[in-house]
């Protein structure tokens, strides 16, 4: 065997080296393949896409370094730099595969070259494989000798013919080492001295000195085991110097593939393996895969495993209940007979070994669990169950009813669940399965009747969630459910009853008659009726008939009333004798409009100047509905049309207001009539206040008493009060000084004006008594400036006309407001509040008067023209004036 292996590489080698012979010029140069056959060995039957076989030499004496090549079996895939590789998966069935390689000349001549791809299996229980390994390593003779690539000398650049073929090398060699693997020869070595050494990984490259080379020889030697698993293939290249250092040869490539060796064996993912089977599975059910894995080389005979059980327990009913399959490990039912209730649960010890099912092995633990299937029947305890359920309760509890089952509890096959399959055309009645699983709970999914149907029977059955594994008898039960007569309220004859009516309908007149009936015919109750909600209490129903009418007058402007609807609730009751019941019904009466709200102005004060005024746009509303407002129409009152103009805008919805002339700063009042397009209108007051400005840009001072300032009207309210504490305190003195009875008051013959106190109303005039008025004079005469500089106004300088009388009596107001105003600016003009000194009266009546002190209670004085100085004055115009605020 060893002999064959050396004359196997022997082939191979003088197959691969150049037998091209140096011509002495370039015309020399013959085109064509390097060698007449190319042969190809491997050691895997199983050649994966992407695996390099080798390289084909060719030249086309054109000077190109690369050539287009064709194969005549699309498997194989030559490059154009002469690589041939596997370009789809190959299985040499027969040990060898036999293609050829085409290329085409520079001239365009076809040619082909041979190729045969032989498959030599290593193995290291061989002893081929024994023979080759052992040899010695001094005994360099028995390794292959490759020759450098030679050079086409008819080339103009040097180009190598083809590579040196891989070296296979197996994994895990016992060596001894260093252990040679071939010779590197150059033909230069003839004529010349030349240096061989090695480079790249494994050699002067990590992991360094796994792979030697003598320099003087060319011996290329491994120097320890090889393990395939950590790499598969090493590239060197390898390089020949002369004696100076000069290439002697181009470098080329040296592949050394490892070969694999069954080094490891199979393991499966999962120690342990837990699978369920269903009790009474037939033949073929798939129940569970195991997978295991080779770490040797894919598609080899070392990684090919195959499966196998070697043993179950128990063995009952039969030792082969369960087989696998030995290529792809799915373990299935080999036999009928599963029974949970015999044998609950199977435990089998499964083998997967490499080499077609002959090499190492590895072993796992796969533990099969018998589920149960339905084959138990549920069943009701009782086959038959009464209940009462009031009417018209929805969701009512009517029944619970239990059942038994021979499966495993709390699983598909034991879970129970109900259906009615009889007595509820209706969908009265649902079912449902309690939580333990066992029960089912029946109730009323809508409200029975009694009046329809006094009793129901229901047919129920039960079965599981799981189907039935084999034929059996439907558990069933019949429920009889008695309905309980209760009083129910009337039920009117709409829910929601419309009506539309005009919204001036006469009191007493009626609206509708609203009425109910009582669902509880058996029972012969009357109905009666009341309002349960009337917002506006605009509504009376007689309670007999239910006939309802106005009671107060209806307004479909009214708050009460949303979008022209008013609703009121009515209830309609029974007499029953211990609870009445009580029906609802809504009336919603739809309000038609009538004219019954004139249009009015919505802006009642404006600002505008006197001089060129700009014209002022009041917003007019109506409350009534569309068809009685606009187009308005607007009338000013004779009073006003001295000053003031006023029209329609262009749509009737707004008046615009003019001042005519210009007018004295203040407040004036506009009274207007408004009417709506059916003429309805009402009377309205604007004020207008105007100030001493022009144009559009209105600036208002704020008018004071007499042109003074709000400082001096403040002053003089001061004063005023100041006055009244010191007379209180004057009256006080005069009372500690008080003449004895029957002593004059008057000092010095002083008889002017006397202050009398009366201690009462009756009792004539003798039980007065006395004081010395002169200590109020001197009280006068001490602060004179709080009456002539706090109390009297301080008037506008300018003259003040006044106009006369006209001569139309339609002018009366303008005129009378016009000189009013005067008056009020005129400093001449009395009255104004001051203190007065009166002379004594002699013997008369000694109860004089003080004159303008009286004036704020008997009411003599008019401080209406206060009112036209603003909110303010107005509150001081009622306190003097006895308006309403001081009524109140």
């Amino acid at each position: 065997m060893g002999t064959n292996w050396l004359i196997i590489w022997s082939v191979a080698i003088t197959l691969f080296q150049v037998s091209t012979v140096a011509a002495a010029d370039e015309s020399s140069c013959v085109p064509g393949f390097q060698s007449k056959l190319l042969i190809l060995n491997v050691t895997h039957k199983h050649l994966r896409r992407g695996t390099i076989l080798g390289k084909v030499g060719f030249a086309d004496c054109s000077g190109h370094t690369r050539s287009l090549f064709s194969s005549d079996d699309n498997r194989f895939l030559v490059r154009t730099d002469g690589l041939l590789m596997v370009k789809r998966q190959v299985i040499l069935h027969e040990g060898n595969q036999r293609f050829s390689v085409h290329s085409l000349t520079a001239r365009g001549q076809k040619l082909t070259l041979p190729v045969m791809v032989l498959y030599r299996r290593i193995h290291h229980r061989n002893k081929e494989l024994l023979d080759h390994t052992e040899m010695s390593s001094t005994n360099d003779t028995k390794a292959p000798i490759l020759y450098f690539p030679k050079s086409n000398p008819g080339l103009k650049r040097r180009k190598r013919a083809w590579s040196i073929p891989p070296i296979g090398f197996p994994e895990n060699f016992r060596g001894p080492y260093p252990h040679s693997l071939a010779q590197i020869r150059s033909d230069e070595d003839k004529v010349k001295k030349i240096y061989y050494r090695i480079t790249g990984p494994g050699a002067d490259q990590p992991p360094v000195g796994l792979f030697t080379m003598d320099r003087v020889t060319g011996h290329l030697y491994v120097t320890q085991e090889l393990d395939r698993e950590k790499q598969d293939k090493y590239m060197l290249q390898a390089l020949a110097k002369t004696d100076g250092g000069a290439n002697a040869e181009e470098p080329t490539d040296i592949m050394i593939n490892v070969i694999d060796q069954n080094d490891n064996k199979p393991v499966f993912n999962q120690s342990t393996y837990k699978g369920e089977v269903p009790e009474a599975s037939e033949k073929g059910f798939d129940v569970i895969q195991v997978v295991a894995t080779d770490a040797d080389e894919p598609n080899n005979d070392n990684s090919d495993i195959r499966y196998r059980i070697k043993s179950q327990k128990p063995e009952d009913p039969s030792p082969n209940m369960f087989t696998i399959n030995p290529t792809t490990g799915v373990i299935r039912v080999n036999e009928a007979g599963l029974d949970r209730e015999k044998v609950p649960k199977y435990e089998l010890e499964v083998q997967a070994a490499d080499d077609k099912g002959e090499g190492l092995t590895g072993f796992t633990k796969v533990i099969i669990k018998v589920t149960d299937r339905n084959d138990h029947a549920p069943v009701f305890t009782e086959s038959r169950y009464e209940a009462t359920v009031e009417e018209n309760k929805v969701d009512a509890l009517v029944v619970k009813m239990l059942v038994t089952d021979g499966d495993e509890p709390h699983t598909m096959a034991w879970n129970a669940k109900f259906n009615i399959i009889d007595g509820d055309p209706g969908n009265l009645f649902t079912v449902e399965t309690g939580t333990n699983k066992q029960e089912g709970i029946i109730t009323t999914a809508k409200g029975l009747d009694f009046e329809k149907t006094s009793k129901h029977t229901l047919l129920v059955t039960v079965e599981n969630e799981a189907p039935f594994a084999v034929p059996l008898v439907t558990s069933t039960a019949t429920v009889v459910v008695t309905v309980e007569d209760v009083n129910e309220p009337p039920i009117f004859e709409l829910i929601e009853k419309h009506v539309s009516k005009s919204e001036d309908l006469a009191v007493n007149s009626t609206v509708v008659r609203y009425t109910a009936t009582d669902p509880d015919v058996g029972r012969k109750q009357k109905v009666m009726y009341k309002i349960l909600d009337d917002p506006a209490g605009w509504l009376v129903i007689d309670k007999g008939t239910g006939e309802i009418k106005v009671r107060n007058q209806m307004d479909r402007e009214d708050n009460a009333v949303k979008e022209n609807k008013y609703t009121a609730l009515i209830g309609g009751y029974d007499d029953d004798d211990q609870i009445p019941a009580t029906g609802t019904g809504t009336l919603i009466i739809t309000l038609e409009d009538v004219n019954d709200n004139p249009p009015s102005v919505d802006d009642r004060l404006v600002k505008m100047c006197n001089k060129k005024p700009v014209p002022q746009l009041l917003s007019v509303t109506d409350k009534d509905g569309p068809g009685f407002t606009f187009p308005y129409s607007v009338t000013l009152q004779d009073s006003a049309k001295t000053n003031w103009t006023a029209r329609m805008n262009d749509n009737k919805t707004g008046i615009v207001l003019t001042l005519t002339r210009e007018l004295e700063s203040g407040t004036y009042k506009v009274g207007m009539k408004v009417s709506d397009n059916q003429g309805l209108f009402q009377l309205n007051t604007i004020e207008a206040e105007v100030c001493d400005c022009t144009g559009e840009e209105v600036r208002c001072i704020e008018k004071v008493i007499a042109g003074s300032s709000m400082p001096v009207i403040l002053g003089i309210l001061g004063g005023v009060l100041l006055l009244l504490m010191l007379v209180l305190l004057l009256l006080l003195l005069a009372n500690k000084n008080k003449p004895k009875k029957g002593q004059p008051l008057l000092l010095d013959n002083d008889i002017r004006d006397d202050i009398f106190c009366y201690d009462e109303e009756g009792g004539g005039e003798e039980d007065q008594d006395y004081f010395d008025l002169g200590v109020l004079h001197r009280g006068l005469d001490n602060r004179p400036h709080v009456f002539r500089d706090e109390v009297a106004p301080v008037f506008q300088t300018r003259p003040v006309v006044y106009k006369p009388r006209p001569a139309n009596p339609e002018d009366i107001g303008g005129f009378i407001d016009d000189n009013l105003k005067a008056a009020d600016n005129d400093p001449t003009a009395p009255p104004y509040d001051s203190l007065l000194v009166f002379d004594y009266e002699g013997g008369g009546s000694e109860a004089g008067s003080i004159s303008s002190l009286n004036s704020s209670s008997d009411g003599d004085q008019d401080y209406d023209c206060l009112s036209d100085w603003g909110p303010r004055f107005k509150k001081l115009a009622d306190m003097y004036g006895g308006g309403d605020d001081d009524m109140m």
